[in-house]
């Protein structure tokens, strides 16, 4: 059984100049007049039921679980796409900066190349999505900074929201949010809230997140349990702690691939735990520059490789 394709129809002006204010995360630049996830233009063609209508009238889509969700580019292999993709946003403010441009429209950019990535994933059956916002180490740099980045946030997901709900995309948050101002704490918690049954994809945004204090929370809570007499010391095994890990909200908290921009060789503090197996993915591009090729270039990259998890060539 088939699903309606999410299929964007976009068109940004040559430069991001032209945007009379800024963006970030989800929200679109002023010029454009709809919603990213809307299709004005061109409405989404049924291949099959549920009828589109289900769909961008808002009712939240189930997943419906034939593997024929949406046709693969050549080369890709359905029974070897990841379920679960972490991806590091890495380059936004260089590709601005080797362009001569605010680090505002790198920002712009970051944002466009975010929602092919999530158009991609709904439309190639990727089940879960999780991407590194906003880390804790962020906080160190100028505060003028990530105030505005915060406050982007927040009115850019506002926006955004109902059009996320209409796409079938189930919203998460990992992170520290309490260091956040409370009307985007609320707004967070009312997108996850209003999400929640949505199952096309699941988008996890880490905001605030650290992979340390991800580990080292899961172990406070074990601590308490065994301090109430609920568990024992010696009963602490992976499954208890994975269980206290803030990706326990998916059945599939461990990232088959992790793919980080701009070439740096590191993973930065990000899911520490959940990383043991994951396939790494590398990409020279800046994030703005990550569209379908070089994505398309990552999972068959992943879908070359031979996983093992520590044993032997089957």
């Amino acid at each position: 059984m088939a699903v309606v394709p999410l299929r964007l129809h976009l068109s940004f002006t040559s430069s991001p100049r032209h945007a009379t204010r800024p963006t970030l995360g989800l929200m679109l630049p002023s010029h454009i007049p709809r919603s990213f996830f809307s299709s004005a233009d061109k409405p989404a063609t049924a291949l099959g039921p549920p009828g589109k209508d289900a769909i961008l009238n808002g009712t939240p889509p189930a997943y419906y679980a034939g593997e024929d969700i949406v046709a693969l580019p050549a080369g890709l292999r359905r029974e070897l796409m990841p379920r679960h993709l972490a991806v590091i946003m890495d380059g936004n403010r260089r590709w601005a900066r080797m362009r001569g441009l605010p680090v505002v429209s790198g920002y712009e950019a970051g944002a466009r190349a975010f929602r092919r990535i999530v158009e991609l994933c709904c439309n190639w059956g990727i089940r879960v999505l999780t991407v590194f916002a906003f880390s804790s180490e962020n906080w160190f740099r100028p505060k003028v900074e990530t105030d505005f980045l915060m406050g982007l946030f927040e009115r850019g997901l506002r926006d955004e929201l109902r059009h996320l709900m209409r796409a079938g995309v189930r919203i998460s948050i990992i992170g520290d949010i309490s260091k956040l101002l409370k009307p985007l704490q609320v707004l967070l918690a009312d997108a996850m809230d209003t999400t929640i049954n949505n199952s096309r994809l699941h988008l996890i945004i880490a905001v605030n997140y650290s992979g340390q204090n991800d580990v080292v929370q899961a172990c406070q809570k074990l601590a308490v349990k065994v301090k109430d007499g609920l568990i024992e010391p010696e009963e602490i095994n992976e499954s208890l702690v994975e269980r206290e890990l803030e990706t326990n909200c998916t059945d599939f908290p461990h990232p088959d691939l992790l793919i980080r921009t701009s070439g740096e060789l590191r993973i930065s503090n990000f899911l520490l735990w959940q990383l043991a197996y994951t396939e790494l993915y590398f990409a020279d591009s800046l994030w703005p520059d990550f569209g379908e090729d070089e994505f398309l270039e990552a999972l068959c990259s992943f879908q070359r490789r031979q996983r093992r998890y520590g044993g032997q060539n089957s």
